[in-house]
């Protein structure tokens, strides 16, 4: 990271950010193209890092991509705030942001599935109390992002 004066280590002020975001964009390789996917999320820290889940279709680009090139790129942020000034090139923004990388893989486990969603509600709604019919999980794919690398930066 270039700005060091903006990185922020803390692990409780990370995952402070992270509740924030409520859109995560995972970039992937389609040989040579870049394919960026906005997405709904939810996220838990393991032993081994961090944990995000996603839903979607069955179907589609994006789960050729999660078999094919399972790799991918992340970038989420929040609490922009354009600052403005007298001089265009003297506005500047607040904000935070998170990049980094990771493995993508399909949830199977119906009790995975069931967990990944909870929590994907439970960022969405605040609460992670919902029931999942084997009809709903039927009709939905879910994958999961384990995370290798991340970096947070914020500028206030």
């Amino acid at each position: 990271m270039r700005r060091k004066d903006r990185e922020v280590k803390d692990p409780e002020t990370v995952k402070a950010l992270m509740n924030r975001c409520h859109c995560c964009r995972l970039g992937f390789n389609d040989n040579g193209e870049v394919y960026i996917v906005p997405l709904n999320f939810g996220w838990e820290e393991t032993a081994s890092g961090f944990v995000f889940y996603f839903h979607s279709a069955k179907e589609g680009r994006k789960i050729d991509l999660i078999a094919h090139a399972p790799q991918v790129g992340f970038e989420m942020d929040a609490d922009y705030q354009l600052k403005t000034a007298d001089m265009a090139c003297a506005h500047t923004a607040s904000f935070g942001s998170i990049i980094g990388n990771g493995t993508v893989s399909m949830v199977d486990d119906e009790n995975e599935k069931k967990h990944g969603l909870s929590l994907m509600m439970r960022h969405a709604t605040g609460r992670a109390d919902w029931d999942f019919s084997g009809k709903m999980l039927d009709a939905v794919a879910v994958f999961r992002l384990d995370v290798s690398s991340l970096s947070c930066k914020v500028h206030e």
